[in-house]
């Protein structure tokens, strides 16, 4: 089968059909879409393309292994954590590597800043995830589907059964919601 007849499918839908049937079809459809983001991830640790390929594949393994037990919200970052902890997994348990890893991870005092900023950018997305948990099933829905998915209100109108309306008031509520989860949880 041609994975590019399923281009117009999401990645949430993807996941969709498989949480329903649990068919490895659609995990396959999936992580085809995400070979070279997981190759470059791993290239950019391991620095030898044999076996950044060869890390793909355990990813992918991994992945499946992971989705048959756990249910996954945001498919790929989820995915790109999965591959980052493999490579550092990898590069850990690798004799004389051990230096290797504290150069990549070393910070010079100009890097300090933009790494301090980067470690911050992960916590509030972090957060920000953790908090949109909280909103009501409605807004998250068309929170989710209007920021995340890139989705016109119309076209969520059209998904879930929401009027215009209840569309426009869910997103600009859980909108507001979410700013102060997300305030109440930064200032913790």
């Amino acid at each position: 089968m041609k994975h590019d007849q399923y281009a117009h499918i999401t990645d949430q839908q993807l996941l969709e059909r498989f949480y329903a049937d649990h068919n490895n079809h659609w995990l396959g459809i999936l992580l085809q879409r995400y070979t070279l983001l997981l190759l470059g991830v791993c290239m950019k640790y391991l620095k030898n393309e044999e076996e950044a390929k060869d890390s793909v594949q355990q990813i992918f393994l991994k992945a499946i292994t992971e989705l048959h037990k756990y249910r996954v919200d945001y498919f790929k970052s989820w995915l790109y954590m999965v591959a980052k902890n493999h490579c550092l997994m990898k590069l850990r348990d690798k004799p004389g590597r051990q230096t290797e890893i504290k150069e990549q991870m070393a910070v010079t005092p100009g890097e300090d800043d933009g790494v301090r900023a980067h470690m911050e950018k992960d916590r509030q997305l972090e957060l920000m995830e953790e908090s949109l948990q909280e909103l009501n099933n409605e807004q998250k829905q068309c929170v989710t589907l209007f920021y995340l998915e890139k989705r016109s209100y119309q076209e969520i109108a059209d998904q879930t059964g929401f009027s215009m309306m209840q569309v426009k008031s869910y997103i600009q509520n859980g909108k507001r919601n979410l700013k102060i989860l997300l305030d109440k949880k930064m200032n913790r």
